[in-house]
């Protein structure tokens, strides 16, 4: 344990006249749907994404109307892990060449990542290193999904980057009660188990409760519901699910940890649904430093 954690009873913490001080799942739920914590701009975005009658002008009026963004993502292009030939120099030849749906995700990332750049350390946890493990996550679930042959592998990014966006909700809106998660975090125990101690509910519920009242696609809000028990969720959306699930254990387990601990168990269960032997998630595992390299930008977008 570190310097900054501190060891806490797993009980609710109460005030000096004996009442939970913690905020119930309702209270955060309203405090973060009412100051939105999901940039604007990812918002427009991701109805874009999931209107299938919008396009190419409207994701262009977007990025337009902000010159910052665009360029980061201009930069995000035309680095190595898109593969140009010829430098992309506009919106419009960045759209034609990657297409609406990846273009999206590329601003999604760029406009949610402002969310975690001011630095506030508690003991392991971070928020850029809760930042990095979500964009690990989405690169990896993605690369998996192209392996399984899952055609919407770019819904699976959005999925994988978005799974744990619960774990800052709870960072902004309880933050007291937060740190004292922290703080009792331990291996052999697990971040849900501490935080239903301690809060009476997880990042998991909070992140799709949160993402119902935003709209986000329904498979985004089932993975961030069920990105630990994949098995058991038996809706339609159970293979991004899985995706988001053996991802999410190989980048913990690879030090791109969420919390600053490895405290995700061994998916045994999604990786025999996908049919992988040992030697295939060795090679996963193994593989996915190679693809988080080529995708480096997307950390500094």
């Amino acid at each position: 344990m570190s310097g900054n954690q501190r060891r806490v009873t797993l009980m609710p913490q109460v005030d000096s006249l004996g009442f939970c001080r913690t905020p119930s799942l309702a209270v955060t739920l309203r405090r973060a749907t009412e100051i939105s914590t999901l940039p604007h701009i990812a918002v427009r975005v991701m109805k874009i994404a999931s209107d299938p009658n919008s396009g190419v002008r409207e994701i262009k009026e977007i990025m337009e109307a902000d010159a910052a963004l665009s360029a980061r993502v201009l930069r995000c292009v035309n680095s190595s892990a898109y593969a140009v030939r010829t430098k992309i120099a506009n919106l419009q030849q960045a759209i034609a060449y990657l297409g609406v749906k990846q273009i999206c995700n590329l601003v999604m990332t760029a406009s949610v990542s402002s969310v975690f750049q001011k630095e506030e350390p508690i003991g392991s946890y971070n928020r850029k290193q809760l930042w990095h493990h979500l964009v690990a996550v989405g690169v990896c679930a993605r690369m998996i999904a192209r392996r399984m042959r899952i055609r919407q592998f770019e819904d699976v990014f959005l999925a994988g980057l978005l799974h744990d966006f619960g774990i800052i909700l709870e960072d902004q809106h309880v933050h007291g009660p937060f740190v004292d998660v922290i703080g009792a975090l331990a291996p052999g125990t697990t971040l849900a188990k501490v935080e239903l101690a301690l809060l009476g509910f997880d990042h998991r519920v909070l992140g799709e409760q949160v993402a119902r009242q935003w709209s986000l696609p329904a498979g985004v809000v089932d993975t961030m519901r069920h990105h630990h028990d994949s098995t058991a969720y038996q809706g339609e959306h159970r293979e991004t699910v899985q995706c988001v699930e053996l991802a999410n254990y190989v980048c913990s387990a690879k030090g791109h940890s969420s919390v600053g601990l490895q405290l995700v168990k061994f998916p045994g269960d999604a990786v025999s649904a996908f049919g992988l032997r040992k030697e295939d998630f060795l090679v996963i595992a193994e593989d996915f430093d190679r693809e988080l390299s080529m995708n480096s930008t997307l950390l500094q977008l």
